[in-house]
């Protein structure tokens, strides 16, 4: 594998520049005075940021656009082997990395690497963790899959003691982490165009507590089944959180929900002496949330900050773009936005939804590849119905060229035969123009997915 010098700034070229992980790579070796460029299949105002920092981006993937002069080229999972960039590289003979090979060895130069995996949260967590430690004046570097609203972005150039990143499970990307602090929020069933199955993945997340070295620490939530089979006979300390006290280092009780569905909680940690109890607000909703703030609580204790600190900076977090976010209001109808493209995760958002509406929960929903709707379909149609209505969008295909047969139809009807109420719709026009004309006062409305649904609820507010 070729290895970066970081005292030789060397000229790099990012396929997929567009990316929410790849621009902030491209952005860190930037300010360490790296020559960088990239390209993407289509411009964005992630790719229009880069422009304005000083990144050429090269809109559209040709031969063309790799030239001799380029001495590393970085690559995207999505990248197939006969993208013509990639072929041209390999013609010339330019050295490659992933992107997550290249996110490891980045994140080898710092004191304390702090690895955030987990099938739900990581965004969330990474979003926690780094506010934590920009309130206590650490200076860290930050790479998270979302815009950070505390940075105005998904990339912050620290120093060189803490760095903070999200590890991602998909093609095992994870597993080329260096990390010192390593947490697991969950364990679920997806990227099942991957892995072959949950013991695949389960595989793959003891693969990465097994990075942890010695002096190291795993945090993981007590609460994944048969959680000893990732966590069992580590060399490093490993620290567990959960809903079960007789499991768990950190866990809660007592908690309550406010009118926008943000949680108050009693965090309670066990000590030599006992159990320490200290009380803690959130300003992001759902239960989900407590459970990742324990761990953002645990990673703070391990980095030795203030826990009035902690407790600040978690009532001040205001989250991540599209994670249950407000957008406003239509007409009296709450819009919200938010990311979630697994059933798990819109259980979740759709709970959430539920403490907070005085009127009737609508959501529009993008489900998001053809493979994870397929192999999800009986859990997505049950997560879907707890939402009063659902509009649906058609299948997001990403990377995915074959529709295996099914379409946003085949979910409607499996809705629908739980007793949920449900409409396929063609495109976002009809969608806008359905929503319209049926939410009422006091409803919420979310969009949700991983595609580019959260236009339509932009659309809708703009008229």
């Amino acid at each position: 594998m070729y290895q970066i010098d970081f005292d030789r700034p060397v000229n790099v070229y990012f396929i997929g520049i567009g990316g929410i992980s790849m621009s902030g790579l491209a952005m860190i070796l930037k300010n360490r005075g790296f020559s960088v460029a990239g390209s993407d299949r289509s411009a964005s105002s992630i790719t229009e940021g880069l422009e304005k920092d000083g990144i050429h981006v090269d809109i559209g993937q040709r031969r063309e656009n790799i030239t001799e002069d380029i001495d590393l080229l970085v690559y995207t999972a999505a990248i197939h082997p006969d993208n013509p960039e990639y072929v041209r590289a390999l013609e010339l003979g330019i050295p490659m990395l992933t992107r997550a090979e290249l996110l490891g060895q980045i994140m080898k130069g710092y004191d304390l690497p702090v690895a955030i995996s987990g099938t739900h949260g990581k965004t969330t967590t990474t979003g926690m963790i780094s506010d934590i430690l920009l309130c206590s004046e650490k200076d860290p570097t930050i790479s998270i899959g979302g815009i950070l609203k505390s940075i105005n972005g998904n990339v912050r150039v620290g120093g060189p003691q803490y760095f903070v990143a999200e590890a991602c499970e998909y093609t095992n990307s994870f597993l080329s982490m260096f990390p010192k602090v390593g947490i697991i929020l969950d364990i679920d069933a997806d990227h099942l165009d991957f892995f072959k199955d949950l013991d695949d993945i389960r595989h793959s997340f003891r693969l990465f507590a097994e990075l942890l070295p010695e002096d190291g620490t795993l945090i993981i939530n007590s609460d994944i089944p048969d959680v000893l089979e990732i966590s069992k006979d580590l060399p490093c300390k490993v620290l567990y959180f959960g809903s079960d006290p007789a499991k768990s280092d950190y866990y809660p009780e007592d908690i309550t929900y406010d009118g926008n569905a943000r949680p108050s909680f009693t965090l309670c940690r066990k000590t030599e002496d006992g159990v320490e109890k200290q009380r803690f607000t959130l300003h992001v909703s759902g239960e989900h949330n407590v459970y990742n703030s324990l761990s953002a609580v645990a990673a703070a204790d391990l980095m030795g900050i203030s826990r009035d600190v902690t407790k600040a900076a978690l009532l001040s977090y205001q989250g991540t773009g599209r994670r249950f976010e407000y957008k406003g209001m239509m007409d009296g109808v709450t819009i919200i936005d938010d990311y979630a493209h697994h059933p798990t995760e819109i259980a979740a958002t759709l709970n959430a939804a539920r403490k907070m509406a005085k009127g009737e929960i609508w959501c529009a929903f993008q489900p998001h590849t053809y493979t994870r709707t397929k192999a999800l379909m009986d859990d997505f149609a049950k997560a879907l119905t707890l939402a009063d209505h659902v509009v649906l969008a058609k299948i997001y295909a990403a990377r995915e060229t074959d529709d295996l047969g099914i379409s946003s139809d085949t979910l409607c009807g499996k809705i629908r035969d739980l007793g949920g109420d449900c409409v396929s719709l063609p495109t976002f026009e009809e969608i806008e123009k359905f929503l319209r004309k049926n939410c009422r006062k006091d409803d919420v409305l979310i969009t949700m997915g991983a595609g580019n649904i959260d236009t339509v609820g932009e659309d809708l507010l703009s008229d």
